[in-house]
């Protein structure tokens, strides 16, 4: 889910294995270069549409999101699949293009985030100033976390620019941007060696994990919500899968991660475990199921520093999906999926779109009621604009890339070319 270039090829997950052997590959089909591995496209679309919802508080609708499925939630799918897609994309480009040009392709990929979160910091900052205003509620500044912003907006703003300033919702895309500004490095490490790159992840994640590392944050003594020291163990590790997906397919050897019915037992022990635990903790049942303060060796489970409890959820759970889908299986284009599939491949449009539904459900729930009906309301509205806003989006794509027919001159012959501004194109 690397928000890459959307237009970029996501090939196929891993080849199958010589008949022989018993451990084959998580996904035994190669899918042609140039086909998009749609399982990418789908998760991304739906950890996109789960963000909407669990960004919006009070929220009774967030009850049925993935979160609550284990001890992880959208966040952790997001920087996964992001991770995977880089991995899978920019391996490919070092390939074909050189690590150099590789390296500014990313480098020119993070301009356009760090870009598109400006200009979603500015909009979005206005947008709950205005709110607070015209409904006379300062709850909407604390809220949102733009009190600093009104009352220093010189400093603020400076911070911001140095992603340190960061209003509520908007944490998970500055952390996208500095795994992305180092990945030319993770990735040079993993052509080296795949054990040195994990290697040097897992021992900055610990490091990080020991010593309490975090980046520091806006306002003075903050730190990062999302620990860009710890998160980039999952970044990384999902790189390492993606980048390996291609090199495995075409040398024709096993991926990495065997398809092994005990590690499918151990992930599927482990995920129900986490779906345990956290309906006891959503249902406040700990305390009746475990003796008094045992809970505190898991919960609250540390999602600033990505707490191996989560890391573990969502690894098994990807496992587990990645046993049973298959990068061609024909569930993926069954036209109830579409739309999730579509909203996966403009993430950075419907990212920031999502952002300011969000907030626009908060103002429907506070100042009209939070009703059930309401709820209902605010989430299907929500998530209809996003789909609508994906389809739109891919309808422009798909009329931007239709051969162009050569446009017929007028009468008399004159160059039609000669009517652009300039004596340009007419295009």
């Amino acid at each position: 889910m690397t928000m890459p270039d959307s237009s970029a090829s996501l090939p196929a997950a891993a080849s199958a294995s010589a008949p022989s052997t018993k451990l084959h590959a998580v996904a035994p089909t190669a899918l042609p270069p140039g086909v998009r591995d749609l399982r990418l496209d789908f998760f991304r679309g739906l950890a996109l549409l789960c963000i909407f919802i669990d960004h919006i508080p009070g929220n009774r609708i967030a009850d049925y999101t993935i979160r609550v499925v284990g001890l992880s939630d959208a966040s952790e799918l997001f920087i996964f699949i992001s991770g995977y897609a880089a991995g899978l994309v920019y391996m490919s480009a070092v390939a074909r293009e050189g690590f150099l040009f590789s390296s500014l392709r990313v480098w020119r990929r993070v301009w356009q985030l760090y870009v598109a979160h400006l200009f979603l910091f500015v909009i979005f900052t206005a947008e709950v100033a205005w709110t607070s205003m015209k409904f006379d509620n300062p709850m909407y500044v604390e809220e949102m976390n733009i009190a600093s912003f009104l009352s220093e907006p010189h400093i603020a703003i400076l911070e911001a620019l140095l992603l340190k300033f960061k209003p509520v919702y908007m944490d998970i895309l500055p952390l996208y941007i500095v795994l992305l500004v180092f990945f030319p490095f993770a990735l040079w490490l993993i052509r080296q060696s795949r054990l040195l790159a994990l290697g040097l992840s897992i021992a900055l994640y610990a490091t990080a994990r020991i010593y309490h590392l975090n980046l520091p944050a806006y306002p003075e003594d903050a730190e990062w919500y999302f620990n860009p020291l710890a998160w980039q163990l999952l970044f990384v590790i999902g790189a390492i899968l993606g980048a390996s997906t291609r090199t495995f397919a075409n040398s024709g050897m096993d991926f990495p991660v065997p398809r092994n019915r005990w590690l499918l037992g151990a992930a599927i022990a482990y995920a129900l475990f986490g779906f345990g635990m956290q309906f006891l903790w959503e249902h406040d049942l700990i305390s009746r199921v475990f003796p008094h303060g045992s809970e505190a060796f898991i919960f609250p489970t540390d999602k600033t520093n990505l707490s191996g409890w989560r890391l573990s959820n969502l690894l098994a759970l990807a496992y587990i999906t990645a046993y049973f889908l298959r990068a061609d299986s024909p569930m993926l284009r069954w036209r109830v999926f579409h739309p999730l599939i579509m909203c996966g491949q403009h993430s950075l449009n419907i990212f920031c779109l999502g952002v300011f539904l969000s907030f626009a459900g908060l103002i429907v729930l506070v100042e009209f009621s939070d009703s059930l009906a309401y709820q209902l309301l605010v989430n299907g509205t929500g998530i209809a604009i996003m789909i609508g806003a994906a389809a739109l989006l891919a309808w422009y794509r798909a009329k931007e890339r239709m051969p162009r027919k050569p446009a017929e001159g007028p009468a008399g012959g004159a160059n039609v070319k000669s009517t652009a501004l300039g004596g340009g194109s007419a295009e």
